[in-house]
């Protein structure tokens, strides 16, 4: 089954090209069948990106899934244009006063690391944003900083800066196999890594949070919050394949000290292509995501945050 997009989206053209099953709108009103309402809180600079590299992972289960694509109220997008924003984004405050509800929601990450999560200008509103998501959203998954304010929010876990950016792909261990998460996943994986803050695991195991992949280079990478319907996740399974090319070749330009992404680039060479050695996995897990909300999420969306 397809992902249900605006067919003006320009992730519906991308995904078609690509081989995704993609639907519009009007098409999938004529399909008697009720969609997974996903929400994407898209918190990234480039929004269009980010929304491909969502779209593609979630388009590619069995189920139709409706993407509904969330913006902060108050922030202001200074990389993606303002008629995009305008014409396909809402404002939380909007979808909140709604009172409308959601399967799955995903919060992505931010470039605002070096920051104390108080001193981010959005605090106030994302930590509504996770009570919000008790009653409203069935299964909700923070993404690298996403996930990191969502754990320090209903658990203190905090994050630590780091001496040096972790930035690579890094090769992690599957801690829970059993896991309907982490369903058909090898012992271990290779994930783009790309931060300059950790959470520990000692801070983690002290919250009761199961840990379902680690790396004894990086961290923790993937942690279940059975009790608040959640999941976090540190690392980038979405990235396309040149993205730690893309933010490489950016600090580079910039003159920004930083190091070539590790095991990336054949023979460390970043004259070379770089090769996706992690899609298959990121598949699995959205993919894996997506059926466990299929599997528990009640039928009448407005049952989601009672039961």
């Amino acid at each position: 089954m397809p992902i249900k997009l605006p067919s003006d989206l320009p992730a519906f053209a991308v995904l078609q090209r690509e081989g995704v099953m993609v639907m519009a709108e009007e098409q999938a009103a004529r399909q008697d069948i009720r969609p997974l309402r996903i929400g994407l809180l898209n918190l990234m600079p480039k929004k269009i990106q980010t929304e491909n590299q969502f779209a593609r992972l979630i388009g590619a289960t069995p189920l139709q899934i409706e993407l509904s694509l969330i913006r902060m109220s108050d922030h202001t997008a200074k990389n993606t244009a303002a008629d995009h924003m305008e014409n396909f984004y809402r404002p939380f405050c909007e979808v909140a006063e709604s009172g409308e509800k959601f399967d799955g929601l995903i919060i992505t990450g931010a470039p605002i690391e070096h920051l104390p999560f108080e001193q981010v200008t959005y605090w106030d509103e994302i930590s509504q944003v996770f009570d919000w998501t008790q009653s409203h959203v069935h299964s909700t998954f923070g993404v690298c900083w996403g996930g990191m304010a969502m754990i320090n929010h209903f658990h203190g876990v905090r994050k630590y800066d780091l001496p040096h950016k972790a930035f690579g792909c890094v090769r992690h261990q599957n801690l829970a196999p059993a896991s309907p998460y982490l369903r058909g996943f090898s012992d271990d994986m290779v994930i783009p890594v790309s931060r300059w803050t950790e959470l520990r695991r000692e801070e983690i195991q002290a919250a009761g949070l199961p840990i379902l992949i680690d790396s004894t280079e990086t961290g923790p990478c993937l942690v279940e919050d059975p009790a608040h319907r959640a999941l976090y996740i540190f690392n980038h399974f979405e990235y396309d394949s040149d993205t730690l090319k893309q933010e490489y070749d950016r600090d580079v330009a910039e003159g920004t000290p930083i190091n070539i992404p590790a095991n990336y680039y054949p023979a460390n060479d970043p004259s070379q292509r770089p090769q996706n050695r992690w899609r298959s996995h990121a598949h699995l897990l959205y993919g894996n995501w997506i059926n466990e909300i299929y599997q528990t999420t009640p039928f009448d969306l407005a049952r989601i945050g009672l039961d």
